[in-house]
């Protein structure tokens, strides 16, 4: 049911990429093409990596988890930040979400990293929900801060 992503995916996940940001109400952002993906997926320097959800019926791919290392200096070990999270809508119900963490769950086990987490919309109460069934706590006393476009170009020229 879960399984590496390999090259082969790129187009699948690039199509679910924009169906999750039309979800999000961000369409207009998700400017990402294909061969962007596919070189931080599986270039010379991979800098992110995915798990794909595969229908044990079809076959068909019904999700993807992206995900990438960060660093705690607390705990002086890596962690994973799940960037994306996606079950096709017809989909979801079935585990592949579940499933989908379970792995990365078991990845940062295996490895010894300190924790998995990731970010999700204060709105988006379906998913909330299910990722506080999983024991997944929200972190409320942080906020994200953003630097982007042309605030951050403005800052790099500084």
């Amino acid at each position: 049911m879960i399984r590496n992503a390999t090259s082969d995916d790129v187009s699948a996940i690039h199509a679910m990429v924009r169906e999750l940001a039309e979800y999000e109400k961000a369409l207009d952002e998700a400017n990402a093409t294909e061969e962007q993906l596919r070189e931080a997926l599986f270039g010379e320097r991979p800098a992110a990596y995915a798990h794909v959800a595969v229908s044990d019926d079809d076959g068909e791919l019904v999700g993807f988890a992206l995900w990438f290392l960060n660093f705690s200096t607390w705990r002086g070990v890596h962690g994973v930040y799940l960037e994306d999270l996606y079950v096709r809508p017809e989909r979801r119900g079935g585990g592949y979400g579940k499933a989908l963490l379970t792995e990365l769950a078991r990845i940062c086990v295996e490895r010894g990293y300190g924790r998995l987490e990731w970010s999700v919309l204060d709105w988006n109460v379906p998913s909330i929900a299910f990722y506080e069934s999983l024991g997944a706590r929200p972190q409320d006393e942080w906020t994200v801060y953003r630097l982007a476009d042309g605030e951050l170009a403005e800052l790099g020229a500084a």
